[in-house]
């Protein structure tokens, strides 16, 4: 009985499986083989053509800070719950060397404690930085 159960899985290392047998023929995929008519079931169903579609995007959303996780185009968290003319820095986007972008308040308080970009852990080197689009000192 193992030996039978072995072989209809097509496990069997002693007996080659037939091309269209094996695990296909439990699942009713494959169609039956040739010359192999005597007691074989007909198939549940079967495929007759295969559309495959994929889908495909960037691992790294370059529109959200990471530290924050608020949008690129608003202004950060920090600066949200504490709008002040003083420290605008909430208001702009830092852009480092490696490429990733984060809120100007966010990286600053990040770079106190490491001197590293918190996604890629290379060092962090300041780019460019950018004013929102379309703030101004306090949001208006």
């Amino acid at each position: 009985m193992a030996e039978e159960a072995k072989g209809m899985v097509g496990m069997d290392e002693d007996r080659p499986v037939p091309h269209g047998g094996g695990a296909e023929e439990g699942c009713g995929l494959g169609g039956s083989t040739s010359g192999s008519t005597s007691g074989a079931a007909a198939p549940r169903f079967e495929i007759k053509k295969w559309n495959a579609v994929t889908m495909w995007s960037w691992d790294i959303c370059a529109d959200t800070c990471a530290i924050c996780r608020n949008n690129l185009n608003e202004p950060s968290i920090e600066y949200q719950a504490n709008p002040s003319p003083n420290n605008e820095n909430g208001l702009s986007i830092a852009f480092g060397c490696c490429s990733h972008v984060f809120h100007l308040d966010c990286i600053q308080r990040w770079l106190k404690a490491r001197s590293v970009c918190p996604l890629c852990n290379k060092e962090w080197e300041f780019s460019k930085i950018e004013r929102i689009p379309g703030y101004n000192a306090l949001g208006i």
